[in-house]
């Protein structure tokens, strides 16, 4: 049931990895990159491969074993191995589905013309080293811009519609700020209510000792005129 095996930086022996065997039927994408691999000759059978990736290894010919056992491939990277001449690449004309080729850092590049030659004997691939014969990029894969696709489409959406909740945050947010702005602001009255209170309690304490002293000092008033009065009364009885 696998699809998809990484198999880079492993180390192959007398030209295959073990485990790698005619069991992987389900097989579309295989990677062996920088496995020492000199030889395809015990490939197994993948049929349904179409992803092969093969650079940094020590090959040099017997490509015609690509078509006998992986017949739907669409993209081979063999960069960085011994390939030199045309001959060598002539055996991948029996892939017909294939359309992207990679040969960047094979000795094979330093030709004259290499990249028409190429495209000229193979004419059934649309990329040669990520380029097609007007020097438009290759996309990675169909599958992969559909997915992007997808995925743009998707963010689109979120974009017009915003993600979700996010105006319940914002409305609870708000309501948790009017909240504490209420709070706040029925905290300034009842301190300044209070303040208020303390300030009359002061002037109606004020007032009492006032009023106080005014009774006071009027009873004192009394006081004298009645001692005034004492003598004058003695006074008038001695006359008498």
């Amino acid at each position: 049931k696998v699809t998809e095996l990484v198999l880079d930086n492993c180390r192959s022996s007398n030209g295959e990895i073990e485990g790698l065997n005619d069991s992987f039927k389900e097989l579309e994408f295989l990677s062996m990159a920088n496995v020492e691999l000199t030889s395809l000759a015990k490939l197994p059978t993948l049929s349904k491969l179409r992803k092969l990736e093969l650079s940094d290894n020590i090959i040099s010919g017997g490509l015609e074993v690509l078509a006998e056992r992986c017949p739907n491939l669409t993209y081979l990277n063999l960069s960085g191995n011994k390939i030199k001449d045309l001959g060598t690449v002539e055996a991948l004309q029996n892939l017909k589905n294939l359309k992207s080729l990679d040969l960047f850092n094979c000795e094979i590049t330093n030709l004259e013309d290499y990249r028409d030659s190429i495209f000229e004997l193979l004419q059934q691939i649309t990329y040669l080293d990520g380029f097609d014969q007007e020097d438009n990029e290759a996309p990675d894969s169909e599958d992969d811009d559909d997915e992007e696709g997808d995925e743009d489409d998707d963010d689109e959406d979120e974009d017009e519609a915003g993600p979700p909740g996010e105006y319940e945050e914002e409305d609870d947010e708000d309501d948790g700020g009017s909240d504490l702005g209420e709070g706040e602001e029925e905290e300034e009255v009842g301190l300044s209510y209070l303040m208020k209170e303390e300030i009359q309690d002061e002037d109606d304490d004020d007032d009492y000792v006032e009023e106080g002293g005014d009774e006071e000092e009027e009873a004192e008033g009394i006081r004298g005129e009645k001692r005034k009065r004492e003598p004058e009364d003695e006074g008038e009885e001695e006359d008498d």
